[in-house]
């Protein structure tokens, strides 16, 4: 095993999973660099350098001396994933081929389709029905091929992701409303149907929990991540429980809305071409994970729930 202190190259450290990984990196004692488009930022522990995922040059240049190159980074709000997502990955990896790096990838359900559903495994077949979903295979794909030419890589698949500092998610963009009380929900699908949801810290916990056994992990090494397994029921009522109101209402998510504002609206179009995930129970079967870390905890919901709410600024009564 690599003796501390190691280094970690954060690709989207301002972005929910990204931060999350670079504080828990921190914590377990890593040295932390992250690629900003903004000059002079500071703090939060991290070493900030300057430049953009979109440029190789910048990319291999944070990278040197770096163990671990950690690729959080997505177009926001569902933007320009044609144009920009696979030029990233590639970057990444030449850096990472350069400097003998692992990269690690958190993934998600996108690359699945209702072929596989409700429990999918690592080794499902990956038929996305939507293009973004396609594109996350192509990213993987890309991994895969590394890996020939001895580019390690770690792939966590998630359910929803939600969490302190995770803005871009179903739970802060669709179910509540950031910064405003909280008087009722917008639940998307039918609530009787069980979801994956991923909080966030317990994800940035687990990466660095496999890290610590990269003497074990294969070349391309790839696990699901259970999370929190929920109905729609089950969330109303663990958020009824942190917000400590017992008569929150839950409506259905306005899709209609949706529809309405698609045509104009790029990510409202993207929006609605996720519908169909909402519409069937879709889990991650993380089996293999609970055998490979048999020690590791996740946070509970109802703790990671009033974490959450409290982050986003929605407990004022």
């Amino acid at each position: 095993m690599t003796q501390h202190p190691r280094t970690a190259l954060v690709l989207g450290a301002t972005g929910g999973v990204g931060g999350e990984t670079a504080r828990a990196l921190i914590a377990a004692g890593w040295n932390v660099n992250a690629l900003t488009r903004h000059t002079g930022k500071t703090g939060d522990g991290i070493r900030w350098i300057e430049g953009d995922a979109m440029v190789a040059a910048d990319v291999l240049r944070a990278a040197d001396g770096a163990q671990v190159i950690v690729h959080a980074v997505n177009p926001p709000g569902y933007k320009d994933w044609e144009r920009v997502v696979l030029p990233m990955i590639d970057n990444t990896i030449a850096a990472a081929h350069a400097v003998g790096a692992r990269i690690v990838l958190p993934g998600s359900v996108y690359n699945y389709g209702p072929d596989v559903y409700p429990m999918i495994a690592e080794d499902a077949a990956q038929h996305p029905p939507s293009r973004k979903g396609e594109i996350r295979v192509d990213v993987e794909r890309h991994l895969q091929r590394a890996a020939r030419d001895g580019v390690r890589s770690l792939v966590l698949r998630c359910g929803d992701f939600y969490g302190p500092g995770g803005g871009n998610n179903w739970l802060a963009q669709g179910i509540v409303t950031p910064g405003k009380p909280l008087r009722a929900i917008r639940y998307p699908g039918p609530p009787a149907l069980r979801h994956a949801w991923a909080y966030l810290p317990d994800v940035a916990s687990t990466l660095v929990a496999l890290l610590d056994r990269e003497d074990e992990l294969e070349t391309f090494a790839r696990f699901h991540f259970g999370g929190h397994t929920l109905t729609g029921d089950e969330l109303h009522a663990a958020i009824r429980r942190a917000s400590g109101k017992p008569s929150l209402r839950m409506h259905p998510f306005a899709w209609w809305m949706v529809n309405l504002i698609a045509p104009l609206h790029e990510t409202m179009r993207e929006v609605r071409k996720m519908r169909y995930l909402w519409n069937e129970e879709v889990l991650m079967d993380g089996k293999r994970l609970r055998a490979f870390l048999p020690e590791h905890r996740d946070t509970p919901p109802d703790v990671a729930m009033k974490v959450t709410l409290d982050a986003l600024g929605v407990l004022t009564r």
